[in-house]
This record gives structure tokens, sequence and C-alpha cells, in this order.
């Protein structure tokens, strides 16, 4: 298979799907009653717990008002729809296909929201819109002569397979269009948020198909809060040890891999040529868009070469078990690749001068040339330990470009 479509589908599946795997394995086969009773009055509050403090330290309010959005949608189903498990028609209906209907919305209206925080103008306004569902929820029970109450109940007549999940043909059609919409989002940025998204709603979806109010759609709730938290969690180490803007490792992962190796390995240092003057010339959008292009090249390099952002217009490749003349023959190979490359530029014009644009283009664009520059050093005699092969690179990178440029030093 693809080394693609397994990075993929791993990306898809971890961690979301294995937390709500593992607890719909433990729900249908595992758990005795009694454990699932002591469960559930521990479990959701560890899990909100989490999540604030979570939300709090690193600034997720969307992560906390999930877990809020959760957290009454629990309490209602468990106050209101005590009896949905026996085909009950009245109030407890009304607020189970409520609440199925408006939450599967809410976790996508929350998802797509900006991070500004719980404490401000935008949190106060975002709460408001939340309190104003569990309002309508009330007075939507209150007052079942405005007909609402049977549009929200309404189900499949038919025999078939919807027909025989306990929820109304709303619910049915609200979570799909949720489902879709984290899907696309998915395959779009393959985001660890996206995909922790994904599978809380799959977690919710299962709280609401079990068709019984109790324990069971509460611990249901509580992983779809659970899978937000680990999210939040992967999302940070993500971010400590993946540069953002290229989608390399980055000097963090470069400083944890290089102490880890053993025996013979070679680094090297890559610096884009004249990288301050394009960026002054052009702008920092399209010096942003030049890295990114770079960087696509470097993770193209062979012989086992990992690139690492390490830092500004700095790269590095690390060659685990090889010397640095072997290295050095697939960095020429890099250098050349990205010399005979002709990256195309879009952005505003900042030298001053008026660049001609062809013809049917709309916006600047602009082909350009990129070089770079690379130095080479290998773990020896002479450089024993990693911080010294990096410095011994870091200055070989200085004579190749003092060299004029364009070109490999050791």
């Amino acid at each position: 298979m693809n080394s693609v479509v397994v990075r993929t589908l791993f990306s898809l599946f971890v961690p979301g799907g294995l937390v709500v795997f593992t607890a719909a394995v433990l729900i249908s086969f595992g758990l005795p009653d009694k454990s699932l009773f002591a469960l559930v009055h521990i479990y959701p509050y560890l899990v909100a717990a989490a999540g604030i403090l979570l939300g709090w330290r690193f600034n997720r309010s969307r992560l906390i008002f999930a877990m809020l959005l959760l957290a009454l949608a629990d309490r209602g189903l468990l106050i209101f729809s005590p009896n949905i498990g026996v085909a009950s028609r009245g109030i407890d209906q009304t607020v189970y296909n409520a609440i199925g209907f408006l939450l599967p919305l809410n976790l996508v209206f929350v998802s797509r929201m900006r991070e500004r925080g719980i404490l401000t103008f935008y949190g106060a306004v975002r709460l408001s819109i939340i309190l104003l569902q569990v309002l309508g929820v009330f007075l939507l029970c209150r007052y079942r002569g405005w007909g609402l109450a049977a549009l929200v109940n309404y189900s499949v007549a038919d025999e078939n397979l919807l027909s025989r999940l306990p929820l109304s043909l709303p619910c049915l059609f609200s979570f799909g269009i949720a489902f879709l919409s984290f899907t696309v989002g998915f395959i779009q940025n393959e985001s660890v948020i996206e995909n922790g998204f994904f599978w809380a709603l799959l977690s919710v979806f299962l709280a609401f198909a079990v068709g019984k109010v109790g324990p069971i759609s509460t611990i249901y709730l509580a992983t779809a809060g659970l899978v937000l938290v680990v999210s939040v969690i992967e999302t940070s180490h993500s971010m400590a040890f993946k540069d953002e803007l290229t989608g390399l490792p980055g000097r963090r992962a470069l400083e944890e891999k290089l102490p880890q190796l053993s025996g013979n390995f070679t680094v090297a240092m890559v610096d884009i040529d004249f990288f301050k003057k394009f960026n002054d010339r052009y702008g920092h959008e399209v010096g942003d868009e030049v890295l990114r292009l770079v960087a696509s090249k470097l993770t193209m390099v062979s012989g086992g070469g990992k690139a690492f952002r390490y830092g500004g217009e700095e790269f590095t490749i690390l060659f685990p078990g090889l010397n640095s003349k072997a290295a050095i023959s697939h960095l020429e190979g890099l250098r050349k690749t990205v010399e005979r490359a002709r990256f195309v530029i879009r952005g505003s014009n900042r030298s001053g001068k008026k660049i001609e644009k062809p013809k049917g283009v709309r916006g600047f664009r602009k082909r350009v040339k990129v070089t770079i520059s690379i130095g080479v050093a290998e773990r020896n005699e002479k450089y024993t330990f990693s911080e010294q092969v990096l410095t011994a690179a870091d200055k070989a990178l200085y004579r190749a470009k003092k060299a004029g440029r364009n070109r490999t030093s050791t």
C-alpha cells in the first residue's frame, strides 16, 4: 500500500478513532454493570476538568465551548429524557430529538470558530448563543401547540435501516451534515483538531444511537470530550516539534533526534541564497511561499535524508548511517533540482518597479530562480558529539556562501 495512503489512514484513526473504538469495545463486551455505574460518576468529571484546564492553559476556547455543549447535552438528556428507552413520545422524546438535532450543528459551529477567548466580547456572544438554544428547547417543550415539536420528532416511516435508529429524521439530517463537514475539512487540512471533531461526533452519534439515556450515553458523550482533549494535546505536541509554515519537523525535533543516533551520520545545513533581499523585494508573504516551495523539494532528497526547518531560511538535512562523501552526491542532486526549478510566486511588488505580468493572469505572478548553499559535516574522530557536527556543518555552509553560493562545501 502507498506510504501516503498509510500515513493518511493512520492520521485519520489515531488518536480519535482509537479512543472511540476502545470505549465502544469496553461498553459492548468488557465492562460489567457495576464498573459502568462507578465509571459514570468519575469519568465525565475528569474529562471535563481536563478539558477546562487545557482550554484555559492553552487558550483553546473551542475546547471549552465544546465541553460545555457536551455537558449540557448530557445533563439535559438525563434530567428531561430519562424514559426515552421505553419509546416515549412526549416531552422526553422532544428533548431527545431537539438535543440530537442541535448538538452536531453546534459542534460544526465550534470547530469553525476562531480562538478569541472566553472572557471576551466574542466569548460572551458565543456563550449567549448556546444559552439561547437551551431556552429554545425549553420553550419547544413548554409550548408544544406551536407545532415545532412534531417537526423535531418527525421520524422515518418506512421499514429500513434508518427507521431502526431512535432518532428523528431532522436529527439524522443534522448528523449527516456534520459528518460531511468534518470529512471534507479533514481531507482539505488533515489537521488533528478536524480529526478530533469527526471522532467526537461519532461518539455523540453512538450516545444517541443506543436509544437509552443513562450511563452508556453519558460515557459516550464524555468520550467525545476526551477525544477533543487528546486532540488538543496532540496539536500542542505537533506545534512544538513541527514547523507550521513548511510542515517539516522543527528545530526541537532535530535536537531530540541527534542524541538518539549511534554510529556514523552526516548533517547538512542548507540556506536559501539571498533570501533577505528576496524577502525585502517581494514581501514576507511571498517569502513564506518560497520557504514552503523549497521545503517541498528538500523532502524529496534521496539517500534516506530527513529534512528539518532549523530557523529563518535555514534547513537541516540529517543522513543517519551515511558518511559525508556518500551524502554529498545526494545533496548535489538536490541542489541542482532546486536550481533547475522555476518557482511561480504570487503577491505584491515591493520593489517600486513595474513588473509586467502575462496577459490573462490575474494578480501578480512571476517566475523566479531560487538557489541554495549547503554545508556538510559528518561524525568522526574529530567531531564526536552531535553539537560539534552541527557546528562544523554550519561553518561549511559559511564557506559555501563565501565562495559564491549555490554550491556544496565540507
